[in-house]
């Protein structure tokens, strides 16, 4: 059986009208003839989204009873029953209730696209896994339901429901979205103009990575390998070199003249990893283009061209960077080089060169390093010297031996002496060699004459083998060196990375492995200061310098107080303490500065965003209270003056009991505003941790009666059980009478008709637990924490999940008083709040 496809309609905010777009596609299917059901909608009460379902068949929604609660879902058993061809699945991310056959409807939607049903279905950007934290970030509310990428990149097709922020909120404001009492709020939090504009941008930019998957499985699909220039990609390639910041640059430019183009920067690494770049050049380049918003990539490869082209063709670049070539102009003559060679391969890709100033100068001879140590090179002369006039000594008594065999036998004493001391040593017993076989044992004898072309033609076999030999020996034993050296300093570096990964601040760690690798007695990391406007100092002034991390003993302070000193760019300098490093060592503290330059600047980052946290979350605090105001208060003011503007009207005439009434409506209007105003500033004072307390020994059996007098008459049938003999508590009346009309007004709010709260109280282990347990639907227990957050019931929260200040508030209060208030489920259903005080005295365990 086929699977079922999936079409998913994508949405930035909720009301861009996702499920009205995808009802009319239901129902131009069905006007096609095709077997169409309607498994979910939620059309939230708005009429033009209900008024397009039509005569679509609905499939029953099931009833799931938990802890106590009814609440609807799709039946999903019923649309496998039915079999339609296509099903109309609303909200992807949706959570169904516990209880239900799946937890997410996504996995509902599996199993009807098993079955080979397509679905329609819907969700909004903020619900996609990988962009949870960004939304939050953004618009300040955590989405709680979210569904992973792979789900909705999974799908057939992805169609984005687009609408301008400006019309969105012209939308929410003639009420097409949300209820009219949620409009205000809506519009002054998670509605504001900034909010749509980066939530559609973060929709665009997704379904437009959406779109290159697709465009990459059809190229993959159907093998095409040419550049298509559905977007501009351009490709700088790196060679480690001084001129990779010319290009980099060079490369952003022409990357910046296309709106959303990328910028990649690749490296081709040979495939032995003997010879490479200058790690520190490269580490340097690669924050430059991280930096500039491109990526940095590495690849392996022997022809450079060929490795760089297919890596374009990869990525379906349609530029390519090169730098012109270093070489000379003679080297130029004899090969075309990189540049050239990847313009003529390059078909459709544009191949740009640029000029640089290391351009025509010539690669720089590197000081190859000797293969063997001295000590073996001098043994080696040693035995050219000695061992070869032995050999001949040794020869010339033994019994007649044919040339061939004599030139085999000081043969191997060439390849011994190039195995002991190498390529020079070598040489010289060759050229040795040679003369000693033809003076002594080619005819004419004792003369350096050949007679025979046949010995001459020998020897001189004999002379170019044993070069050969010496050349092979000796290229072996550089390359052995070179190997060695290779895996130590990539060991090096890697357990710098692992340092810099695991340490709690990377750049003391990775200054103190630097000193602890090469035995330093101190690494200090120097930065030019500024003067007034932010312009570097003079560096020939002490003052100048500045040590931004040191570790070791006496660290240097300025530039000349160290042996080495490494750049790391205009304003850094790494300066080592102890001795003079060697220059073949250099490569790698290099490496080292490059990355303690980065790890400085990650340590500024963090230091700035521990800086901005406080006054990011003043602001969301205040773009809070003033959704308060615009939402909270709102509600009380307005009825305590609709109550007063109709007692002073003229023109209706009151009876004794309207008026009380009315007089009674503006009284508890006005006080509830006033419990309002008193939250809001004693959230003030919390937040700013200036609020008095003066804890006393209180009995809760004379506090809870004094809150629930305050709550009036909505309180008279709540039970109570707080034994005579109970402990006093350690708390303030004044914060404790406030905790305690909070949190058993919440327990009112939510309880059962017929199933008023309790509160019970009991002493243990120093402390007094007061529980106040209502019966309603409870909360699930990962849902917790999230009721004490302040404001929880604004914006797009669930106004059912908290109670805007009240508990964050009480928990506040009650941990100035020394205690705590924890949730906990009620048996039978609902949610029990423990407030835990100080006990005054311990004398009494509480009832028997």
């Amino acid at each position: 059986m086929p699977k079922g496809e999936l079409r998913i309609y994508l949405g930035a905010a909720p009301g861009v009208g996702k499920t009205y777009t995808m009802l009319e596609e239901a129902q131009r299917r069905a006007g096609r003839g095709t077997d169409v059901v309607i498994g979910l909608v939620e059309t939230h009460g708005r009429r033009h989204t209900a008024a397009m379902i039509g005569d679509l068949e609905v499939v029953p929604r099931r009833t799931v009873t938990h802890r106590g609660v009814e609440f609807t879902e799709m039946d999903l058993d019923a649309v496998l029953a039915r079999r339609p061809e296509v099903a109309v699945v609303d909200e992807l991310a949706h959570t169904n209730v516990p209880g239900s056959g799946n937890e997410k409807r996504w996995q509902d939607i599996q199993r009807l696209r098993d079955a080979g049903i397509t679905v329609l279905s819907t969700v909004n950007i903020q619900h996609l896994e990988s962009l949870n934290d960004v939304v939050a970030q953004i618009t300040g509310t955590t989405q709680r339901e979210t569904v992973p990428d792979a789900i909705v990149r999974a799908a057939e097709q992805v169609e984005l429901v687009d609408m301008t922020p400006e019309a969105l909120r012209q939308r929410m404001a003639h009420g097409n979205i949300y209820r009219p009492d949620r409009i205000d709020a809506a519009l002054g939090n998670y509605f504001r103009i900034g909010n749509l504009t980066a939530l559609r941008e973060l929709a665009l930019l997704w379904l437009a990575d959406k779109v290159d998957d697709q465009l990459d499985a059809y190229r993959a699909q159907h093998g095409i390998s040419d550049t298509w220039e559905a977007r501009e990609r351009v490709v700088v390639a790196l060679t480690g070199g001084p001129e990779g910041a010319t290009l980099i640059r060079r490369a952003a430019r022409v990357a910046a003249r296309s709106k959303g183009a990328d910028l990649l920067a690749v490296h081709v690494s040979r495939s032995d990893g003997l010879a490479g770049a200058d790690p520190a050049q490269l580490a340097r380049q690669r924050v430059l283009v991280e930096s500039l918003g491109g990526t940095y990539h590495q690849v392996l490869g022997t022809d450079i061209p060929a490795a760089l082209l297919d890596f374009a063709r990869g990525v379906n670049a349609t530029q390519l960077v090169l730098g012109a070539s270093r070489r000379g102009r003679f080297a130029q003559i004899l090969s075309r080089g990189v540049g050239v060679t990847t313009t003529a391969l390059s078909g459709p890709i544009d191949v740009h060169l640029v000029t640089h100033p290391e351009a025509g100068r010539g690669r720089l001879a590197a000081q190859v390093p000797a293969a063997l140590s001295r000590r073996r090179r001098l043994l080696g002369f040693a035995l050219a010297g000695v061992g070869m006039p032995l050999l001949t000594l040794l020869l010339t008594v033994l019994p007649d031996l044919t040339l061939t065999n004599d030139i085999l036998i000081f043969l191997a004493a060439v390849v011994g002496v190039a195995l002991v001391g190498g390529l020079w040593p070598a040489l010289v017993a060759a050229f040795g060699g040679s003369l000693l076989l033809n003076f002594y044992f080619t005819s004419p004898y004792h003369t350096l004459t050949i007679a025979e072309a046949d010995n001459l033609l020998a020897l001189a076999v004999f002379v170019g083998i044993a070069v050969a030999v010496s050349g092979v020996v000796d290229v072996a034993a550089r390359r052995t060196r070179e190997a060695a050296r290779a895996s130590a300093e990539a060991q090096t570096l890697a357990t710098v990375a692992g340092n810099v990964l695991r340490g709690e601040r990377p750049l003391p760690a990775l200054l103190d492995r630097l000193r602890e690798t090469f035995a330093l007695r101190a690494v200090s990391v120097l930065e030019l200061a500024t003067d007034a406007e932010g312009r570097p100092g003079r560096a020939r002034e002490e003052q100048a310098w500045q040590i931004v991390a040191a570790v070791g003993d006496a660290p240097a302070g300025i530039p000349g107080a160290g042996e080495t000193v490494v750049p790391v760019d205009d304003r850094l300098t790494v300066v080592l303490s102890g001795r003079r490093l060697a220059a073949a060592d250099r490569r790698v503290v290099e490496a080292f500065a490059a990355q303690a330059a980065v790890a400085l600047r990650q340590e500024r980052l963090a230091e700035e965003a521990a800086t901005a946290r406080p006054l990011a979350e003043a602001d969301r605090m205040r773009t809070a209270l003033l959704a308060a105001v615009s939402h909270d208060l709102r509600t009380p003011l307005a009825s305590a003056k609709a109550a007063v503007s109709s007692l002073r009207s003229p023109e209706i005439e009151f009876d004794a009991d309207d008026r009380d009434e009315l007089l009674a409506t503006a009284d508890e209007s006005l006080d509830r505003l006033h419990r309002l105003v008193a939250n809001l500033l004693d959230m003030s004072r919390l937040q700013a941790g200036v609020l008095g307390v003066t804890t006393t020994a209180i009995g809760l059996e004379d506090a809870v009666p004094r809150a629930l007098d305050e709550l009036g008459p909505a309180a008279d049938d709540v039970t109570t059980d707080i034994p005579a003999n109970l402990p006093a508590a350690l708390a303030d009346p004044g914060l404790l009478e406030r905790v305690l009309v909070n949190v058993i007004a919440n327990a009112l709010r939510f309880s059962r008709p017929g199933r008023p709260p309790t509160i019970t109280a009991s002493a243990h282990a120093g402390q007094v637990e007061l529980r106040v347990i209502d019966t309603g639907p409870g909360i699930p227990e990962t849902e917790w924490e999230h009721v004490f957050l302040p404001f929880q019931r604004l914006g797009d929260r669930d106004n059912t999940s908290g109670i805007g200040l009240g508990l964050a508030l009480s928990r506040g209060m009650v941990e100035a008083m020394g205690g705590s208030i924890t949730p906990e489920p009620t048996p039978g259903g609902g949610l029990t709040m423990v407030i835990h005080l100080p006990a005054a005295s311990t004398g009494i365990e509480g009832p028997e």
